[in-house]
């Protein structure tokens, strides 16, 4: 995996992946920038969120659940001092569906938090405190 990431002005970055996709980095006006884009730290913590997300929705496909909508919220510490890293994230998932089983919902988060989210393990493994929790919508 590769990923570029270019320096426009101010606090301003443009960041393009591998895959050729671009994304606008930049940070608030009383440190240079902008606010034209999420700040690094926002965008590592959506990506996590991208990536929890991604394996739940496979998890329930494969199990033939009716799903209409999937949004994880999440809610992040940081460290007070510098470098102020991550400490503990929250993700809620909300989960829309038509007669969705709420063992088959947990059985995907817990899934998802211990054997398929890349980021959610790499961020644990790193001394983040990661938890989960989900609402089911019938629709």
């Amino acid at each position: 995996m590769k990923a570029s990431v270019k320096w426009t002005d101010g606090r301003q970055f443009v960041a393009e992946s591998g895959s050729g996709h671009s994304v606008v980095i930049d940070g608030p006006p009383d440190h240079g920038g902008r606010n034209t884009g999420p700040r690094p730290m926002e965008l590592l913590l959506m990506g996590m969120g991208g990536c929890t997300s991604f394996d739940v929705l496979n998890i329930l496909d494969k199990a033939r659940a009716d799903v209409t909508d999937c949004v994880a919220s999440l809610e992040a510490e940081r460290a007070d001092e510098v470098p102020s890293v991550f400490t503990r994230i929250h993700v809620h998932f909300t989960v829309s569906g038509k007669g969705l089983k709420e063992k088959q919902v947990a059985r995907a988060v817990e899934l998802s938090a211990d054997k398929y989210c890349s980021a959610s393990i790499m961020l644990v493994q790193g001394g983040v405190e990661i938890t989960h929790s989900f609402t089911i919508v019938e629709e």
